[in-house]
């Protein structure tokens, strides 16, 4: 097992903070726990390329019956999708207003919940129209969102995460994310997997799984070089989308202008 050097620690904590042989393969949801002094890290497989629209600045990925919802960004080019798993192509879709830039999504009960990124505001719609039902607000930026099943959970670019109440936005409970001891900012988008909060660390090539009740990072994932060679195009931005199919213990990756998004299996480094 590889565990987090001092210098990728610092570069992870103090300094995101800042700026804004391998063992076998493993379950993609199987919980590994730090112990003080010791970050596990996983790396991963490919298991299998999908397509996925290289003019989709992703903000938000969720796996959802047999294929993925999505969230785009950008200021004039934002939208809310539902995608073919097979052929990357749109099956439905509505455009964002153009002063909106649109950030993560979460699916709670029949409604889709959809972040802005700095207008404090909120978006919730019907599950199978994309109807717009109502609209929520929130203090500070939005960045990423998820579910545990009963709230919403929101990261703003900070080391914080709050547990939203979907029915009107009200702050349950908001914990604090660090890594042996120290704050780890920028998480983008977010995914919930048995308990834990998988996120981005925005302006890298990791993910961090966070306890979801601690806020501790319990291991980190290397995807340096998942994207590589000619799938890396002149125009491919950071990694940012994580999804997660729980039927069949699927595990997704993307980003910002990939044309592919990466099914992938898990392994110690």
């Amino acid at each position: 097992m590889k565990l987090l050097p001092a210098v990728l620690l610092a570069a992870l904590t103090l300094g995101l903070a800042a700026c804004g042989p391998s063992a076998s393969s493993t379950n993609a949801a199987t919980p590994a726990h730090s112990t003080p002094g010791k970050v596990p890290i996983y790396t991963f497989e490919i298991v299998r390329r999908w397509p996925h629209d290289p003019d989709a600045f992703t903000q938000g990925l969720i796996f959802h019956n047999g294929g993925f919802l999505e969230s785009t960004g950008l200021n004039g080019k934002s939208s809310l999708r539902r995608v073919d798993l097979a052929t990357g192509s749109a099956l439905q879709q509505i455009a964002i207003p153009s002063q909106y830039f649109a950030e993560g999504i979460a699916v709670v009960g029949n409604r889709i919940f959809q972040l802005t990124w700095k207008d404090q505001k909120g978006f919730v719609y019907d599950l199978a129209t994309f109807q717009l039902e109502r609209e929520f607000q929130y203090q500070g930026e939005g960045w990423g969102l998820a579910t545990d099943g009963q709230l919403l959970i929101l990261s703003d670019g900070t080391s914080a995460i709050r547990f939203l109440d979907p029915a009107n936005a009200a702050v349950k409970r908001t914990i604090q994310v660090t890594m042996q001891g120290r704050p780890v900012g920028n998480l983008n988008e977010l995914e919930y997997i048995k308990d834990e909060i998988w996120s981005n660390i925005w302006g890298t090539d990791y993910v961090a799984r966070i306890d979801s009740k601690t806020g501790n990072v319990n291991s980190l994932i290397d995807f340096t070089n998942l994207l590589t060679g000619p799938e890396r195009t002149p125009q491919a931005e950071v990694l940012n989308g994580i999804a997660y199919d729980a039927a069949t213990d699927r595990l997704f990756i993307t980003g910002k202008w990939w044309p592919v998004i990466f099914e992938v299996k898990l392994k110690l480094k």
